[in-house]
């Protein structure tokens, strides 16, 4: 325990340094609690991180607040300009992340000597801030991730084209904010790069990059997600693979798939063949009203896919589906931007 009574002048200055380290620690948590809160609304850790901000006030001895003005300090208030580089909410999480863990980081070595329960506490908390720096970070994408599937009504799908990246950005420019693409023929060696370079056009578009099936693929190419079938690997073992900061979506057309989907927490929902198509041939239609039916309850984004065209998208509005996922369409135009802004437009017009 510290030994209140020292007060020789080195000790003065290391209890200083641990005053204003405390201080800087604290802020920084503070930052993170009310993103934790507000950004992302996530109880689990605004109450965490207030407990730390409350062990390290417990802490924060009279003696410590007390040499604040031994040694005047003449570095106050200097800035760096990678602070006014901050415009992200990721990069205020990040800096404010490695402002608490290297205050921690002074704390715990510079109390060691006089007070060893202090040290430990930083060490501990320190640690601690490592790991929820990653949550917050993932938790942060996926709720940009969730609020473009919530804020865009075209969903686009990819067919194999020998153009494909220049229909892909054409379609972006247009103003599509979710491209999903599937892979045909060729290698996996092919197929990653190709998802590389999609996922760079989409970075640049800020738009959302999604890969169905190969959950290996999506991850290598740092993909936003992946879309799975009743058929491919289950849900629950894809997040556990892919972690809280992608999204995951789910096939279904019946009462029970979807059920199962929403329930093991699924992002969103693909719900069809609505109309015959020619991408699904083996797959009869579940029309119009059976939509309505499975979809009534459902409080998560869907999508209604399969044999949608710009010619019937008023049809689909006017019976309260307002989401729709295309792929011959775009990926057959001849103008695929004029295309996307033109779909987009019927999508977006009050019936």
């Amino acid at each position: 325990m510290l030994n209140s009574n020292t007060t020789n002048t080195e000790d003065l200055r290391i209890y200083q340094i641990i005053d204003a380290n405390l201080d800087r620690a604290r802020e920084g948590l503070r930052v993170l609690e009310d993103w934790a809160r507000f950004g992302i609304s996530k109880k689990k850790y605004v109450e965490r991180i207030k407990n730390f901000r409350q062990i390290l006030g417990k802490n924060h001895l009279e003696i410590y607040k007390q040499s604040r003005n031994h040694i005047e300090d003449k570095c106050k208030g200097l800035t760096h300009q990678e602070q006014i580089n901050r415009k992200t909410s990721e990069q205020i999480i990040s800096s404010n992340s490695g402002r608490v863990q290297e205050a921690l980081r002074v704390i715990e070595e510079f109390s060691r000597p006089h007070n060893h329960e202090l040290s430990k506490i930083a060490s501990e908390i320190r640690y601690e801030i490592y790991a929820i720096e990653i949550d917050l970070l993932s938790l942060s994408k996926l709720k940009k991730s969730e609020k473009i599937l919530k804020e865009n009504d075209l969903y686009v799908i990819t067919d194999q084209k020998d153009n494909l990246l220049q229909i892909i950005e054409e379609i972006l420019i247009g103003g599509v904010r979710i491209i999903q693409h599937r892979f045909k023929k060729g290698t996996d060696k092919d197929h990653l790069k190709e998802a590389i370079q999609i996922k760079n056009l989409c970075n640049r578009y800020n738009s959302l990059f999604i890969i169905n099936d190969r959950l290996d693929i999506a991850l290598a190419s740092n993909a936003d997600g992946i879309h799975l079938g009743q058929d491919d690997l289950d849900l629950k073992s894809a997040r556990k693979l892919l972690g809280y900061s992608k999204i995951i979506g789910i096939s279904a057309n019946n009462e029970i798939d979807i059920s199962n989907a929403h329930k093991d927490g699924c992002d969103y929902i693909g719900i069809g063949p609505v109309f015959e198509t020619a991408t699904k041939k083996d797959k009869k239609p579940i029309g119009i009203e059976k939509i309505k039916t499975l979809t009534r309850d459902l409080d998560i984004p869907w999508f209604a896919i399969g044999g949608i065209k710009s010619n019937n998208i008023s049809y689909l509005k006017s019976n309260g589906i307002k989401k729709v996922a295309l792929v011959s369409q775009l990926m057959n135009s001849e103008d695929p931007k004029e295309e996307a802004i033109m779909i987009l437009k019927e999508l977006s017009h009050e019936n």
